[in-house]
């Protein structure tokens, strides 16, 4: 029954992902912002899921009274979408109240199913979310024809997180403890490069989260189409997150992190030389494999080898990559998207990369 809790969980909440990241920039754009607004507002999400970590490092804990403030935030968030989305200043509050309380709801959960299902469980359970991501993503396109079907999705697809949540961690021992560790500090600079190279990578990924569907429907390939090859890609994480298990016991983190780095420089780099090939797109959404699934597991399970702080751990790993990563990558991508914008998130993903160079297990 934990699974299940776990699993349905993991479902909605990126179901909530699948609508903001695949189709809300589409829907902004359908109201006529401009793309250095896209970029401004997506950017402010993860700008906040980047400060959040830092008021638990001392002054706050991430417990159960927190945990479901964090949900009805998210949930009053998205209701005032409706009302502010005509209006780009108004429009950025509820967008950086939202990126706040996700940042406090997924790794409360995701450390717990690491801690209770174990790394070789966790992607069996985590691929749920993937599904969720990708069905999503083939059943909205169909309904995009007014923006406010897509505004109903999202409201939801969060009211049925937070209800999976409450069921997860209501009268669930394990949550009505307390898991601070106090013994040591948490310390970045020992692991300085990793940190470095895990906000390069979401930078990278700046371009694909936030143009990836205006991209491709620039290039001549459909709406539609796009929704299949956003599909395509979860497709080819689900699969590894079933099969990961053999990897995580057969090489060391570090290697994963790195290949996982590699293949996302890699996708980057075909997406700018073929932009109107279906084919290459297709081929370059099934690196998503590795760029996402393998990369996600093995860095997190490295952060978790490397921290006694696993919650907190957990909430950095997501502050600073996919937090002021992505924040400074969906600004960046407003910037530069256009002709070259995939040549630029592959030489940051390479950047990345090196920056893993540099780091010792043992640094």
């Amino acid at each position: 029954m934990i699974f299940f809790k776990i699993s349905g969980f993991f479902f909605f909440y990126f179901v909530v992902t699948g609508v903001y990241v695949i189709f809300m920039p589409k829907i902004l754009q359908m109201l006529g912002y401009s793309a250095l607004h896209i970029g401004a507002i997506f950017a402010l999400a993860p700008l906040m899921r980047f400060f959040v970590p830092f008021f638990f490092l001392k002054h706050f804990e991430l417990t159960q009274k927190v945990f479901y403030i964090a949900l009805g935030g998210a949930l009053f968030a998205i209701v005032m979408f409706y009302p502010t989305i005509h209006h780009f200043y108004l429009f950025m509050l509820p967008n950086m109240l939202l990126g706040a309380c996700l940042g406090m709801i997924l790794p409360y959960i995701e450390t717990y199913a690491m801690e209770h299902l174990q790394k070789e469980r966790f992607g069996k359970s985590r691929l749920f979310g993937s599904i969720g991501f990708m069905l999503i993503g083939i059943i909205l396109a169909r309904h995009l024809e007014d923006y406010t079907n897509g505004l109903h999705y999202l409201l939801l697809a969060i009211s049925l997180t937070a209800f999976f949540a409450y069921w997860l961690t209501h009268n669930n021992t394990h949550f009505m403890t307390s898991s601070v560790v106090k013994e040591e500090a948490f310390n970045f600079l020992h692991v300085k490069y990793l940190w470095i190279s895990l906000f390069l990578m979401q930078v990278s990924f700046g371009g694909f989260y936030n143009f990836f569907t205006i991209y491709e429907t620039a290039h001549g390939i459909s709406l539609e189409v796009t929704s299949y090859l956003w599909a395509f890609g979860v497709i080819c994480e689900i699969v590894l997150f079933y099969f990961q298990a053999p990897l995580l016991q057969r090489f060391s983190l570090l290697s994963l992190v790195k290949f996982g780095v590699f293949a996302t420089a890699s996708r980057w780099l075909l997406l700018f030389l073929f932009p109107s090939s279906l084919f290459v797109s297709y081929a370059a959404q099934s690196l998503h494999a590795f760029s996402f699934a393998l990369h996600h597991t093995a860095a997190l399970s490295l952060l978790y080898t490397l921290y006694a702080h696993k919650k907190l751990a957990a909430q950095f790993y997501y502050g600073f990559s996919f937090g002021l990563g992505g924040f400074v990558g969906a600004l960046l991508a407003g910037y530069f998207y256009g002709e070259y914008l995939y040549l630029y998130t592959s030489f940051v993903a390479l950047l990345s990369l090196g920056s893993l160079m540099l780091f010792k297990g043992k640094e």
